[in-house]
This record gives C-alpha cells, sequence and structure tokens, in this order.
C-alpha cells in the first residue's frame, strides 16, 4: 500500500520539483517530547514533502502567472498549499491531512517539526550539537540544520502528508545519508548555519548536484513584502 501511495505521489509532485518521503508516525514521535507528537498512531503512514531548487521554475512561477490576482499572502507558502490540498484529489478514497511548515497550534508551537521529519523520513540529515564531540561553543546556543544528500541546504521542507487511515507496521526506516561525516565539517556547518546563516555558505558544506538559480536566490534574499514586485505582482494584489 506504501508503494503505490508513494508512487502515485512521485508522480504528482515530482514534476513539481517536490519530493515526498514516508515515514511512520511512530519514528517522529519517538525521538521528540509528548508536547510535540502528532496525534495519530505510531503506524500511520506519513510523508515529509520537500521543495528542491527546480520548484521556483516548474512550480511557483507558472502558479504565479495563472493565480496572480489571487495571491494574497507569501507566493511560495500559497503555491505549496494549493499543490498539496490537490493531492486529495489523487486519493478520493482516503483521508488525506496536510500539515504545513509555516502553520502554528494555539499555543504558538509548530504543528510540526520540519528538520526532525526530514532525518526520520531518511531524506536529509538533521545536524545538532550532539553530533559534534568536541563542542566548542560553551554557552551558546546552536541550532541544527538537515543537509540533503544531493541539493546541500538548497531545499526547503514544505509540510507533511498523513493518511491516517493507512497502518503500515512493517515500513522499514531508512537511515539519512551522514554526507557531513568529519568533526570539523560538522562544525564549520553549524557555525556558518548559526552566525553566517546571510550568506548562504552553509548551504554548499557538500558539494551539491543542483543549487538555486541566482534568480531564486535573489527571490529568497529579499525582504518578504518586496517579493510580489520580483515576481511582477504588485502591492495591491497583496
Amino acid at each position: 500500500m506504501e508503494r503505490r501511495v508513494a508512487e502515485r505521489l512521485r508522480g504528482t509532485l515530482g514534476p513539481l520539483g517536490l519530493e515526498a518521503h514516508a515515514f511512520k508516525v511512530g519514528w517522529y514521535n519517538a525521538v521528540l517530547q509528548p508536547a510535540f507528537h502528532l496525534p495519530y498512531p505510531d503506524d500511520t503512514l506519513a510523508f515529509v514533502v520537500l521543495s528542491t531548487p527546480s520548484m521556483f521554475d516548474k512550480a511557483l512561477k507558472p502558479f504565479v502567472n495563472k493565480e496572480r490576482l489571487k495571491i494574497i499572502r507569501d507566493p511560495v507558502d500559497q503555491c505549496i498549499s494549493h499543490h498539496l490540498s490537490r493531492v486529495k484529489e489523487k486519493f478520493p478514497d482516503q483521508r488525506v491531512d496536510v500539515m504545513f511548515d509555516y502553520e502554528m497550534l494555539p499555543s504558538r508551537k509548530p504543528k510540526f517539526l520540519a528538520q526532525t521529519a526530514a532525518h526520520v523520513a531518511g531524506a536529509a540529515y538533521y545536524y545538532q550539537r550532539k553530533d559534534v564531540k568536541l563542542d566548542p561553543w560553551g554557552k551558546k546556543k546552536i541550532f541544527g540544520v538537515c543537509i540533503h544528500p544531493k541539493y546541500g541546504g538548497w531545499f526547503a521542507i514544505r509540510g507533511l502528508l498523513l493518511f491516517p487511515d493507512i497502518q503500515v507496521p512493517f515500513l522499514e526506516q531508512p537511515a539519512p545519508v551522514d554526507c557531513v561525516s568529519t568533526e570539523e565539517k560538522r562544525i564549520e556547518l553549524l557555525e556558518q548555519f548559526n552566525f553566517h546563516w546571510q550568506d548562504g555558505r552553509y548551504r554548499d558544506i557538500i558539494e551539491v548536484k543542483e543549487r538555486y538559480s541566482e534568480e531564486q536566490k535573489a527571490y529568497f534574499a529579499t525582504p518578504p513584502a518586496e517579493r510580489l514586485r520580483l515576481l511582477g505582482l504588485s502591492q495591491e494584489a497583496q
């Protein structure tokens, strides 16, 4: 069942520059405190959805051209929301719950922890402070970051698709690819991400197969309020 669902998702999301990676809710809940647990049985089938560098040209720009008068918030969020909501149409006989990376609970906690989901699904390795043996940071707060084996840091985690009626007790958990395997590189990665994230060097911590285009880099480097202009949209539309 998981294979059939995965193939249908690949056929739907792949042409849009999106990846879907399967996991069991129990894998995710097992590594988090109860406050962050997903409220589903452990064997429930779920997928974490990533956007790859090609999403900008394959999904975002066509969406903006088609829906330009209906764009009232962040175009990327609206584009992803549109396409993941349409996934439901591909599964008319199944309940499909969708969670987006930007959604919050009433407690102001995120609905799900995106990097943890990507790690347990084997989609990208979540490098954290605990992955460094000789910690050089003392009392500084150090945030972790996911690195994709193909795209390095040139990707984003966009949402979850949950299939509450599909239980997959025998699904085997894939390990994420440990592509930043030396102590020195991990320190360099976490240093760059925490203290120099604006220059984006952390994204190239490994040799990548594909990165954002110059147009896409300019888009994401622009303050959100000014991004509509780059896509040819007016502030009035917003």
